[in-house]
């Protein structure tokens, strides 16, 4: 396993990533969840990301349960907040009385005294950004978060953290965790300079975009796949899509790769990311995917993939 810092933070973080969004505690059951996460540890991969709206904070309990045999050191775990937990008018967005809240319910049922990271899952408009990176400084003041960041907050909403945090002597964001891989690309203009510009680590997720990239719809829809379960995956599925695919896969049999790993591997070739999350309901996807973290594109196969990617190919 390759690992890298988070930004320009000390702290280093697997290459590929495992993260329980749509899976633990969900459509996953106790038992393979497990063993997927004994598989991820086992293969090198110390950073787990998790968040309290996924399942409804069923997907920390699963990991803490599971990552009671490990030593807590050993590990990277992160959670997010953000999302409504319930009908309470003050139980949703990044109000100091949210975050507080929130972040003694993720570390009881992830069975930790702190986070590793802790998220903004999303821009809150209602909430003064002063009050947001105030509050995470007082929780990594107190031990409870070592660092904070945030998920899919635009450059100048990055920007405007930044300049505040530092404006106030706060601790900055450390982390952004955004959508990114080879069908969806668009932070590349903006969010990937700010992030080098300031040293923020990218924590992408989605790297295979909901399995699309995996080419396990280069020839249907399987029954028991996320686009035959959820409509917004099966909207991506046009035929311009699935040709690139096609194609990817192809290149990716003559580089004695699969298409997962090409993918994987495509997503690390940027110095911004410091880790790509992965979703696994089987513990054979991560012993597969994990091998992406050493395959290094050669500037040719990079060209073929843009000229894939772009449409330019020759019919």
């Amino acid at each position: 396993m390759q690992y890298r810092r988070l930004g320009r933070a000390g702290m280093k973080v697997s290459a590929i990533s495992l993260g329980a969004w749509l899976t633990y505690g969900e459509s996953v059951e106790f038992e393979t969840a497990a063993r997927c996460i004994h598989t991820a540890i086992e293969h090198g991969i110390n950073f787990i990301d998790t968040a309290d709206v996924y399942a409804k904070g069923r997907a920390e309990e699963v990991v803490g349960k599971v990552i009671k045999d490990y030593r807590r050191s050993d590990l990277v775990i992160s959670s997010k907040v953000f999302g409504p937990m319930s009908d309470n008018v003050n139980d949703r967005g990044l109000s100091r009385k949210h975050i507080m809240e929130s972040v003694h319910k993720s570390l009881k049922r992830l069975g930790t005294d702190y986070l590793d990271i802790y998220f903004c899952h999303r821009y809150d408009p209602e909430t003064p950004v002063e009050e947001v990176a105030r509050a995470m400084d007082d929780l990594i003041h107190q031990g409870k978060v070592l660092y904070w960041g945030t998920s899919v907050w635009s450059a100048a909403q990055l920007e405007n953290a930044v300049g505040i945090a530092r404006q106030f002597n706060l601790y900055l964001p450390q982390a952004e965790q955004p959508r990114y891989n080879m069908l969806d690309r668009h932070i590349e203009e903006e969010v990937m300079p700010v992030a080098a510009k300031y040293g923020i680590g990218l924590t992408v997720y989605s790297p295979l975009a909901q399995g699309i990239l995996t080419g396990k719809y280069n020839q249907g829809i399987p029954e028991d796949s996320r686009a035959a379960k959820y409509t917004w995956v099966k909207e991506q599925l046009t035929p311009e899509v699935l040709e690139k695919v096609r194609q990817l896969t192809a290149l990716a049999q003559e580089l004695g790769l699969t298409m997962s790993q090409l993918a994987l591997a495509w997503v690390l070739r940027r110095p911004e990311v410091s880790t790509a999350i992965i979703g696994a309901s089987r513990p054979e996807q991560i012993v597969e995917n994990v091998k992406a973290a050493e395959v290094t594109l050669s500037q040719d196969v990079l060209e073929r993939i843009e000229e894939i990617l772009e449409g330019k190919t020759k019919e």
